[in-house]
C-alpha cells in the first residue's frame, strides 16, 4: 500500500542532535505553509504527537519494521493529534501544556492544509524510509565534528552506543563495520569527546551514501553555511522545498541569527533560536584543547572530509 500523501507534502529536518536542527527547522516554519512537529523519533515523545513508543534513540525503520510504525507516522503527517492517548499520559502542568501547544498546532495546521514539517535528528537513519514510504522531502543539518563534541561536552551529554548495537536491522545493513569501535567505547562511558566523534562519523557516514546516489528530494546543508549567511541560505532552502520566502520570513531569519543575539546559549535554553549565528561559529576553538581536535579530527576519519576540508579545521 503507498503512501496517501501527495509527493513531497511533508518535510523532515535531522541530522545529528546539536547540530541545528531546530533553527533550521524553526526558520522553515516561519511562514503559515508548515506545520512544525518535534521529534516523534524522540524515546520521550508525547503521545499525542506519535500514537507508538520508541525504544532506541536514533531508530532505524526499513521495510521490514515498518508495520509498527507506518500507521502511526501516516496519522501524524496527516496532522490528527492523538488527543485522548495523550490525555490519559497526562502527569504534570508542563505536559497539559505541551498538549495544548502540539493540538493547537496539529488542529491549525490541518484546517490551513499546512505542509507537516518533522524537526527530529532522531530520524536521521530512516531518512530514506521517509523518503520512499511517506514521499517527504529530507533536510539534513551537517555541523562540524569538533563543534558538535564541543556542545555535547559542555552540556555534558554522553551517549550510550547500545542504543545502536541493540537494533539488529541497522547493525546488519549498515553499522556491522563499526561494531568493535562501538563496543570499545561502552567501557569508557565518560570519554564525551570520544563518543561524540565516532557517532558523528557513523551518521554521516550513512548521510554520504545517501546523498552519493543524488536522490532529487534529499538536501544537505552544513550548519556553518547558513550561520555565515543566514538569508541567502534559508532562501535557497525555501526555493528547493517550493515554499514561499516572504518579508516576514526574511525578518524572522534575521532576528534569528543577529549579532544582538547571545554568542553562546544559556545551558538552561540549550533549544533557543536566537543566537549570533557567526559568532557561536569559534566558540569550539576556545572550549577545546588542541589535543582534543586532533583526536576528534583523527576519529571522524576521511568522513569529515566530504563535508570539512583541512582549512575548516584551522
Amino acid at each position: 500500500m503507498m503512501s496517501k500523501f501527495s509527493p513531497r507534502k511533508a518535510i523532515l529536518v535531522t541530522g545529528a542532535h546539536r547540530s541545528g536542527t531546530t533553527w533550521v527547522g524553526k526558520m522553515l516554519s516561519a511562514n503559515r505553509e508548515t506545520a512544525y512537529i518535534s521529534e516523534p523519533l524522540n524515546v520521550l515523545h508525547r503521545t499525542g504527537v506519535l500514537g507508538v513508543p520508541v525504544n532506541h534513540w536514533y531508530t532505524y525503520i526499513t521495510a521490514e519494521n515498518e508495520a509498527y510504525y507506518l500507521s502511526a507516522f501516516q496519522r501524524t503527517l496527516s496532522l490528527h493529534y492523538n488527543l485522548w492517548q495523550e490525555i490519559v499520559s497526562l502527569k504534570t502542568w508542563h505536559d497539559f501544556q505541551r498538549m495544548g501547544r502540539d493540538w493547537s498546532i496539529f488542529s491549525v495546521g490541518r484546517i490551513r492544509g499546512a505542509r507537516p514539517l518533522l524537526k527530529d535528528p532522531f530520524a536521521i537513519f530512516s531518512a530514506k524510509w521517509f523518503m520512499e514510504r511517506l514521499n517527504c522531502a529530507v533536510v539534513v543539518t551537517v555541523r562540524h565534528p569538533a563543534a558538535f563534541a564541543s556542545s555535547l561536552k559542555r552540556l555534558n551529554w554522553h551517549f550510550n552506543f547500545r542504543e545502536l548495537l541493540d537494533q539488529p536491522l541497522l547493525m546488519r545493513d549498515y553499522l556491522h563495520p563499526f561494531q568493535e569501535e562501538m563496543e570499545a567505547m561502552l567501557h569508557t562511558p565518560e570519554d564525551i569527546v570520544g563518543q561524540s566523534a565516532l557517532l558523528w562519523r557513523i551518521l554521516y557516514g550513512f548521510v554520504a551514501q545517501i546523498q552519493f546516489s543524488k536522490p532529487v528530494y534529499f538536501f544537505v546543508v552544513r550548519h556553518e553555511d547558513l550561520s555565515q549567511d543566514p538569508v541567502n541560505g534559508f532562501n535557497h532552502l525555501y526555493h528547493h522545498l517550493a515554499l514561499n520566502f516572504t518579508p516576514s520570513v526574511q525578518k524572522t531569519i534575521l532576528n534569528s541569527s543577529s549579532s544582538e543575539n547571545p554568542a553562546e546559549l544559556s545551558k538552561k535554553a540549550v533549544h533557543s533560536v536566537h543566537l549570533d549565528s557567526r559568532a557561536n561559529l569559534a566558540n569550539w576553538k576556545k572550549r577545546l584543547s588542541p589535543q582534543e581536535v586532533s583526536r576528534i579530527r583523527e576519529l571522524s576519519g576521511e568522513v569529515a572530509l566530504k563535508y570539512y576540508p583541512d582549512f575548516d579545521w584551522e
